[in-house]
């Protein structure tokens, strides 16, 4: 008899608890229309209307914030119009709603390499050398664009001149 208090609000705590997720989508579960404003966003940014297209995805992310083919969108567009760090932001936020995406994980990270981060990019691909556990060909794409990113720095490296300069004293 004397436990029956806590026991009843305990139990009431767990009928609320539980009540509170009844109603509510899964996350695999995107909202139909958002998924539609995608498909035009898509086919905006095929003709080359970036600014349309990426008005779409907005759109999109607006109707349904769990839908990760809007950020992925949003990062190409944002790709095409030379605005690497926006649309590697997007991609993050693309990982942040599936962190498994190989595809996504690859063009993030091929972004970074052509950026210059180098070390963010070799990030991306130990952990798409995890996920594919055998030789994949996204794994196989970003380490090539590494490898190009690397070459194109030594180059630019080595094609600066440094010539001393003697200053004279009056």
């Amino acid at each position: 008899m004397r436990f029956s208090p806590p026991v009843i609000a305990l139990s009431a705590l767990f009928l609320v608890a539980s009540s509170a997720s009844i109603g509510k989508k899964a996350d695999y579960e995107i909202d139909p229309q958002s998924m539609a404003l995608v498909a035009e966003g898509v086919a905006l940014q095929k003709a080359g209307k970036l600014d349309e297209a990426l008005g779409w995805f907005e759109t999109a992310l607006a109707v349904d914030p769990r839908n990760r083919s809007a950020f992925v969108g949003m990062a190409e567009v944002s790709a095409q119009q030379g605005l690497k760090g926006k649309a590697i932001s997007f991609y993050k936020s693309a990982l942040d709603i599936e962190p498994n995406d190989i595809a996504i994980i690859a063009a993030q990270g091929e972004l970074m390499a052509s950026k210059g981060a180098l070390d963010a990019a070799g990030k991306n691909l130990a952990r798409l050398q995890i996920l594919c556990r055998s030789k994949c060909s996204e794994s196989e794409r970003l380490s090539s664009a590494i490898e190009k990113a690397k070459l194109k720095d030594a180059v630019q490296a080595s094609a600066v001149e440094i010539k001393p300069t003697v200053q004279q004293s009056n």
